[in-house]
């Protein structure tokens, strides 16, 4: 079974039994930009998750929440961004924030002037990594992976999710911390992601996301690289990462324009899925579809399938939220 099926199918699932939001590879190093991506975020709702789903459905720039913008008086947007950030970076953030509706703009002798349109909720709770790896005989970088997660303690938990089964030997090789899931697939022709049934092997231990962390970074014989995250970065990544997986979701996968694709029926699966008869499952349009196949039988269009619809029918997520513009009262004042 490819990682990639693998991959929805748990997505599914989890869509299916948890309350947040589910989101699919996602950086997940502070240190090393995309050093370390995980498979699989889930995003536990905070005390003011429903303020988070009025503002906007896209993924705020953490520029923009970082900033000195608040929502009472508007001010000139390059004085609310502190000196280390870039002025394209903070002019890109400012634009961004105004584009989905986090910052309302207005123009002073040619000037743009920006505040928030509410402040910013605290609106998720805990974070969950899985890393995904259906056959524990090619394990990869895995080792590795999980020993960096749970040293960096980026996320609460950090689970391995298999189809394989697990031994005493495969558990002595990751960190006791990592919490381990044996997946089991329906055993239809079909794909029925609601029927996988997940088998937990051991418990994940909570990890000390409030406490400075450690990143490992380049490998040398007899040496490792490391940097020291204090708890400021962790936090701010932590932020990142719950806005990302916010914006992004895990339906970011097309259909393949092949007559031998097929989407599978939401209310049997729990999602669109793209349904290969030749391949008998799952397939990645990006990689696996194509003229180099030799079951592929090309089409003129892709399905259209509207996945952001489904992701705000089946999830909390609101694909359209009616925002929190406020009406001026008086000079730079806001209701």
């Amino acid at each position: 079974m490819s990682e990639f099926a693998f991959e929805l199918e748990v997505c599914a699932r989890l869509e299916a039994d948890k309350p947040g939001l589910i989101a699919r590879q996602l950086g997940a190093s502070v240190a090393d930009p995309g050093g370390r991506i995980l498979d699989v975020v889930c995003v536990e709702p905070g005390p003011e998750f429903e303020e988070r789903l009025t503002l906007t459905s896209e993924t705020i720039p953490d520029a923009a929440i970082a900033s000195d913008v608040g929502p009472g008086r508007a001010r000139y947007w390059k004085h609310a961004f502190p000196d280390d950030c870039h002025p394209k970076q903070a002019r890109r953030a400012m634009e961004r924030a105004c584009e989905i509706g986090f910052f309302e703009r207005e123009r002073r002798n040619g000037r743009d002037y920006v505040r928030q349109v509410a402040r910013y909720p605290d609106w998720y709770g805990r974070l969950v990594g899985i890393e995904n790896k259906p056959d524990l005989g090619r394990p990869g970088d895995l080792e590795a992976q999980l020993r960096t997660d749970v040293s960096l303690a980026l996320v609460d938990e950090i689970i391995l999710a298999t189809e394989s089964y697990v031994t005493r030997a495969h558990l002595n090789r990751i960190p006791d911390e990592v919490g381990v899931w044996r997946v089991h697939r329906g055993d239809g022709d079909f794909p029925q992601p609601l029927e996988v049934e997940i088998n937990v092997i051991r418990e994940p231990t909570p990890l000390p996301t409030g406490e400075a962390g450690v990143e490992p970074l380049e490998a040398h014989p007899g040496r490792t690289e490391i940097a020291v995250v204090d708890e400021a970065a962790k936090a701010r990544a932590r932020r990142r990462l719950a806005e990302r997986a916010y914006g992004k979701g895990w339906r970011t996968y097309e259909m393949p324009a092949c007559t031998a694709c097929t989407s599978t029926d939401p209310d049997e699966t729990g999602a669109t899925l793209p349904h290969c008869q030749w391949a008998g499952e799952i397939v990645d349009a990006g990689s696996r579809c194509g003229p180099s196949c030799p079951g592929y039988e090309p089409v003129a269009d892709r399905e259209l399938v509207d996945l952001e619809a489904e992701r705000a029918m089946r999830t909390p997520w609101r694909a359209d939220p009616a925002g929190r513009q406020r009406r001026q009262s008086g000079l730079d004042q806001f209701e």
